[in-house]
């Protein structure tokens, strides 16, 4: 079977998979699972086109790891085939351990438990299964390899990663701003001592990359209805788990009541192999399914989130520069448990506090982005731009939201 195949992405063209065994991979369960799991979880709900999965995003960093690998090797870099191949199985499956609904999830089921670490498990899982094939992409992975330069094209402030989701995510939901120029970039890098740089002339090229992710995080990841979505979702799985955890029947298939019925924390997931076996049959059709039924269910905060749900139905968001003040609060609890006819502690769940944050860029990360300048010295972005743009984008923007149910009003 000729495993080199060629497919078409609407973002890049034609698009090859090198090698066999990441041919191997992609086919795999564990890969195959991400066609099930939207990139931008709920953002459907404000941009109608943005329904592309996981497994778009993956193959799409794929494609950009190895460009950038292509670019480094004509100007000289040493990369072994074992190494080009490892760097590409490292971004192909940097988001493996992705739970439903994007970031939606990862706190209403589990206890502190990123998709990082689990994307670490599945690797070496995987690993096992492909008799150590995959223990340099694991070590690019984890930062552990003595080449920094392929951890930081997985992982850093300008990795195939990011370039890859703001130039795919701008392209589904059709905000063009988001677009971060990332042809360019690619051609500028460099290595330097073994680290990632880029050159002088790439200085306007990071600032318009930087702009764009400021312009998706405000205009797309966190929009306010997009916020006021995700919310919900969390807050109906909170509900689902707590009547679950209280002896309460609450319908689910068997691998969401599983997450339901018990709280899992990071060592259970890498000491149990039970519990990586119920996660990697999770995608988003269980939690939609499950949100489906509960409309229907007699407690009246999980219908209600549900029904919501389901109709678009969403919570009223109110966004200031400053935390809402206790009596504010006080006052919309009241106003749903009026309403609603819900008990203070009921009505406290249809009310969604929180705050939203972003900054496009870290200048104080021990991984900052680097430039080579013209003279071979290597400066932070922030010293070798001559606009203030990248000193503003790095300074952190708040929002404080309150979200709470239209009828109120």
């Amino acid at each position: 079977m000729n495993k080199k195949k060629i497919f078409n992405d609407p973002v890049y063209g034609f698009v090859t998979i090198p090698t066999e065994l990441l041919f191997d991979l992609i086919e795999h369960k564990y890969f195959q699972r991400l066609r099930r799991i939207q990139q931008l979880g709920l953002t459907g709900f404000v941009y109608p086109g943005a329904l592309h999965t996981r497994f778009h995003h993956a193959l799409g960093a794929m494609h950009l790891m190895s460009l950038a690998l292509r670019t480094l090797k004509d100007k000289g870099v040493k990369i072994s085939a074992a190494e080009g191949e490892a760097a590409m199985i490292a971004i192909l499956l940097h988001d493996i351990g992705h739970g439903p609904l994007s970031h939606a999830l990862e706190t209403a089921i589990f206890q502190n438990v990123p998709h990082e670490q689990v994307s670490v498990f599945l690797m070496k899982r995987l690993n096992e299964e492909f008799h150590g094939k995959l223990s340099l992409a694991i070590a690019m992975f984890e930062g552990s390899y003595g080449r920094p330069f392929f951890h930081q094209l997985v992982s850093s402030q300008l990795d195939m990663d990011r370039l890859d989701y703001l130039n795919r995510d701008s392209f589904y939901t059709g905000v063009e701003e988001g677009r971060p120029g990332a042809d360019r970039l690619i051609k500028m890098l460099r290595v330097h001592d073994e680290r990632l740089v880029l050159e002088e002339k790439a200085v306007y090229s990071v600032e318009n990359f930087l702009v764009s992710r400021r312009l998706m995080y405000w205009q797309v990841y966190l929009h306010k209805t997009v916020t006021s979505a995700e919310q919900m979702v969390i807050r109906v799985v909170q509900r689902a788990r707590d009547l679950a955890r209280q002896g309460v029947e609450v319908p689910a298939n068997s691998c969401l009541g599983y997450f339901l019925g018990r709280a899992v924390s990071l060592e259970e997931f890498e000491k149990d192999d039970k519990i990586l076996n119920h996660f990697v049959e999770l995608d988003d059709y269980d939690i939609w399914s499950a949100i489906k039924t509960w409309a229907g269910h007699p407690d009246k905060v999980l219908s209600y989130l549900a029904k919501s749900i389901l109709h678009r139905n969403l919570l009223k968001i109110v966004l200031a520069p400053e935390p809402f003040d206790e009596e504010f609060r006080l006052g919309i609890r009241d106003l749903i448990e009026e309403k609603f006819g819900l008990s203070p502690e009921e009505a406290e769940l249809l009310m969604i506090p929180g705050r939203l944050s972003n900054s496009a860029y870290n200048a104080e990360s021990q991984e900052p982005i680097e430039i080579l300048t013209k003279k071979g010295d290597v400066v932070n972005v922030m010293e070798a731009s001559d606009l203030p743009n990248i000193r503003a984008l790095s300074q952190r923007v708040e929002k404080f939201y309150i979200c709470y149910p239209k009828e109120i009003v």
